[in-house]
């Protein structure tokens, strides 16, 4: 469903006039109210015939950063359309989320949602309203070689988005512009500051848009209906050591929540849902060497050579590590680290790079 917040005719009129002018493609902006989103629509407006789109998902505050969002196009001078995906994004977004809780896994919802809703429904809405590409504001570069369409980090590597972005397809990535790709934090400040955007440093998004400040098991209780099922809190040898509130409450690495006393600190190691319970162990037993993922995407089809050493992130804020890749399946990989790495949490992604390009990813098994 979509929600026309100017007139049709106005649209129409501005789309007839930019495919009159000669190299004047016609773009579509991913806003969000945000300083990125900003960022995006004022650097291409002196090269495209822009628009603007936003997303009406689950947000709480909807309603406030619907308002952002007309501001800013306002002051851009740029038309915009509201998309209604709420129904889509509870469907293949939110029960994914609650349903990997429930099944002991810690969800990725922010990396499901890019290839499904952001640069899925909602990309094929903007395109049928007769864009050529869509834009947003996530510090990511592509970069095309022999019609292949290679995702690589942000310049800015403390801002970089393309771990988030790793499943996006092919058909995905031959449609996106990422403007931002090659900037930094601070020149995208200075650059919405110099025209008149002095509002923005210090609101930085947050990760989990639905969730606004709810925890994850009020959300997943009150929105989603899981009904809180108490269970044994144990250690890896069966010995019951507490009482967990409910196995969504817990991932793995969590140290807080756990009311075990001890000399040393108790972690969750491990969460088993069919038993329904909470598995903890101490900080030497969350490193481990070896992971093994599924439901793999390799870019271009290009699979690791088992010969070889990639950079492999296990979580967004994870720096990488060395390690090698060997095919154990069809669908099926193993990823092998020289040095153990802390905290490996099923339901997360590992992304595969080769340098700064993304070679692949899978779930975390």
């Amino acid at each position: 469903m979509i929600r026309l917040t100017v007139a049709d005719q106005y649209i129409k009129g501005k789309r007839a006039q930019a495919r009159g002018q000669v190299g004047k493609k016609v773009v579509g902006i991913a806003m969000s109210g945000g300083v990125d989103s900003t960022a995006c629509a004022l650097l291409l407006q002196n090269r495209y015939q822009v628009y603007g789109f936003f997303m009406q998902l689950a947000q709480p505050d909807f309603s406030a950063q619907l308002r952002r969002v007309k501001e800013v196009t306002q002051r851009c001078g740029i038309p915009l359309q509201v998309i209604d995906l709420r129904a889509q994004f509870k469907d293949k977004i939110l029960t994914y989320f609650a349903t990997s809780y429930q099944n002991g896994r810690t969800p990725n919802p922010c990396m499901i949602c890019n290839r499904e809703i952001k640069f899925g429904l909602f990309m094929d809405a903007i395109l049928k309203q007769g864009m050529e590409h869509v834009a947003t504001g996530h510090y990511a570069q592509i970069r095309e070689e022999e019609g292949c369409f290679l995702l690589g980090k942000g310049k800015d590597k403390n801002k970089d988005q393309s771990y988030f972005l790793a499943r996006l397809t092919q058909k995905q990535l031959a449609r996106t512009l990422f403007p931002l790709g090659e900037m930094d934090k601070e020149e995208v400040y200075t650059l919405v500051e110099g025209h008149g955007f002095t509002e923005f440093r210090g609101q930085e998004s947050q990760d989990v848009c639905f969730l606004g400040s709810s925890s994850v098991g009020h959300f997943l209780e009150e929105q989603m209906s899981i009904h809180k099922t108490e269970g044994e809190i144990v250690n890896q040898n069966g010995v019951i050591l507490g009482r967990h509130k409910g196995i969504y409450n817990y991932t793995i690495g969590q140290r807080r929540g756990l009311g075990i006393s001890d000399t040393s600190p108790w972690y969750v190691v491990a969460v088993d849902a069919p038993a329904n319970q909470v598995i903890v162990g101490k900080d030497e037993d969350l490193f481990h060497d070896t992971i093994d993922i599924a439901d793999v995407s390799w870019s271009c089809g290009r699979s690791p050579r088992p010969d070889r050493e990639y950079q492999v992130r296990i979580r967004y804020r994870h720096q990488g590590a060395p390690a090698r890749i060997t095919q154990l399946s069809e669908n099926r990989y193993r990823i092998i680290f020289p040095e153990k790495q802390r905290a490996v949490t099923p339901g997360q992604f590992a992304v595969i790079y080769d340098k700064d390009l993304i070679l692949g990813s899978g779930e975390i098994q």
